[in-house]
């Protein structure tokens, strides 16, 4: 493997300049810690990863944003399944298996699309907390804590979500630095849309967000009463992901295409 190339990888679309980019290095070791957090923050996407061989037949992954290391990262686990397949470490009939701190991961090829098994978020109801509309500028039906960090609230409507001004620091003073808000979705083909702010780890609006349905998905079949469903998330770049709920576990599903590569000189 070439320890000097990283790769900039589009996820959860089949178009460039789509979806949500992701920084990619395949190594041979992972290296220091802060190395890797210097090199997510030269090339400031939302996330970067970096992959090596482990010792059990499968692969470390660690995920950075330009300023923390975060424990699951779904966009950057596409990309980098993506790269391994195009680069041939692994051929596309194999299962790759992530050893990650979020949990441990299976990628397969399913057609065209790329297939990521992965945990499934516990979610408790909570109370709405009491000025969010002044937060983010709409009503909420539900409110939840899930796993990871993550808030989500639930709004009545698809053009709330579209329309929501978040304020970024109230945001964080408040306790909800990790939230994502959802809805129904408005077109048939299309079951829920969400958008994902996450400034308390330095993006103030992720792309989009495959961690997120680890919650999402369970949250929804409950709602919609369906175990396979189609998320939108209505971001500026916007993405299209599968989720589905197989044996306690969410199965994501998408396609990605690389950008560029590029060599380091140091």
């Amino acid at each position: 493997m070439d320890n000097k190339t990283i790769y900039q990888v589009d996820a959860f679309t089949d178009e460039i300049f789509k979806g949500n980019p992701a920084g990619v290095m395949i190594l041979d070791t992972l290296p220091y810690e802060e190395w890797m957090q210097n090199m997510a923050m030269e090339m400031n996407l939302s996330e970067t990863a970096f992959v090596a061989p482990n010792a059990n037949e499968g692969f470390d992954i660690r995920f950075f944003t330009p300023t923390v290391e975060i424990a699951l990262c779904g966009h950057a686990t596409l990309a980098s399944a993506h790269m391994m397949y195009q680069l041939g470490v692994v051929s596309s009939e194999d299962t790759i298996h992530f050893n990650a701190k979020g949990g441990k991961l299976e990628i397969t090829k399913d057609g065209g699309f790329i297939a990521m098994t992965f945990p499934q978020y516990r979610l408790s109801k909570a109370e709405i907390p009491t000025n969010f509309k002044t937060y983010l500028g709409f009503e909420l039906i539900a409110f939840y804590k899930s796993d990871d960090n993550w808030v989500v609230a639930v709004a009545e409507k698809q053009s709330d979500i579209e329309n929501c001004n978040p304020n970024f620091e109230a945001l964080v003073s408040n306790g909800l630095g990790h939230l994502m808000v959802t809805s129904k979705g408005k077109a048939e083909d299309v079951d829920f849309v969400v958008r994902c702010f996450v400034p308390q780890a330095g993006i103030n609006e992720d792309p989009v967000t495959g961690s997120a349905h680890c919650a999402l998905t369970p949250l929804w079949a409950n709602r919609l009463g369906k175990t396979q469903m189609i998320s939108n998330q209505i971001s500026k770049r916007g993405g299209v992901l599968h989720v589905a709920l197989k044996d306690y576990k969410v199965q994501i599903k998408g396609k990605a295409v690389t950008v560029f590569k590029a060599e380091l000189q140091v």
